[in-house]
């Protein structure tokens, strides 16, 4: 299965350091043996205003990965399944952010003393031929997009969204409230955790949109699928995610990873020449011209040393 995956973090405009962080991890660049032929995609965004948010989201991410690449899964068949939540490996990323849940938290139970004890949102998917699964727990969210629209994304564990979910407070009122960084769910905080669990059917040229809410909180969903829409290489859509959420104010740190499922070869291909061709025209241009340039001087000096004798 063909991927086209890209990740990018940015600590934004108004945070002195970024306490995101994430991993992108596949069969043929690490060693995990989860599956044969996918990715494995962590996001995690450690806790504002705690102790060492940037450590619990990078333990966050390699306590997750250590635990699922030790193990692999089989396939589960239809008739096998009784309940969706358990399919493939979904009782294994339950377990990973269990796991990860309990170090974390024993680490602070154990060094950390302060009221405010470090934690971490988790967003996990796994990318395997025709399926998507992810594992959440957090305010970071997961999209589903196809043919520029928005077909699945996960729920957010947030204050304000528990508040619109029980008809406490509209939509439009907890987009202008200042609550919305405080989240109901993580991992580290607390021993025990519920994690929410998805299973997605992707097809052909569907793209696959994991990030934090430096991103969801700073632009919206119409505007996070018009640079979708535009197209591009992974790349290319992250860094413009990125740059969008900064133009909107950068009010906190974003990261993203974006995944295009099974891109049409051709169609990348002139995608990667064009981004080449912005990295690096000018040089080949200059480079180019001095060459042309070089030989044209040394024909001219040619012939006019034949004209000019001595």
């Amino acid at each position: 299965m063909k991927l086209d995956i890209a990740g990018l973090s940015d600590k934004g405009r108004k945070k002195e350091k970024n306490e995101d962080f994430f991993g992108i991890f596949r069969t043929d660049s690490t060693d995990i043996k989860l599956f044969k032929d996918g990715a494995l995609l962590i996001i995690a965004d450690g806790l504002g205003g705690h102790i060492a948010g940037d450590v619990a989201s990078k333990l966050a991410v390699s306590l997750i990965k250590d635990i699922l690449k030790e193990e692999p899964w089989r396939e589960n068949k239809d008739d096998e399944i009784k309940d969706a939540r358990d399919e493939g490996p979904l009782p294994l990323l339950r377990e990973a952010f269990q796991k990860a849940n309990e170090s974390i938290y024993k680490t602070n139970k154990d060094i950390v003393k302060g009221s405010r004890p470090m934690g971490t949102t988790a967003l996990a998917a796994i990318v395997v031929p025709n399926k998507i699964y992810i594992a959440n727990i957090g305010d970071s969210r997961a999209y589903h997009i196809r043919k520029g629209e928005i077909l699945e994304c996960t729920e957010d564990h947030s204050w304000i969204d528990e508040q619109v979910k029980q008809g406490l407070m509209s939509r439009s009122e907890a987009e202008k409230d200042t609550r919305k960084h405080i989240v109901t769910r993580c991992i580290g905080t607390h021993p025990d955790i519920e994690v929410d669990v998805y299973r997605w059917h992707p097809v052909s040229g569907d793209v696959l949109l994991l990030c934090t809410d430096g991103l969801i909180r700073m632009a919206s969903d119409s505007q996070i699928l018009e640079v979708i829409r535009k197209g591009g290489t992974a790349s290319e859509i992250a860094q413009n995610l990125v740059n969008l959420a900064n133009e909107n104010g950068g009010k906190d740190n974003i990261t993203v990873i974006v995944t295009i499922i099974e891109p049409k070869p051709l169609q990348q291909f002139f995608l990667k020449t064009r981004l080449f061709w912005r990295r690096h025209g000018r040089k080949i241009l200059k480079l180019i011209f001095l060459l042309v340039y070089g030989f044209a001087a040394g024909i001219l000096g040619y012939y006019l040393r034949g004209i000019i004798k001595p």
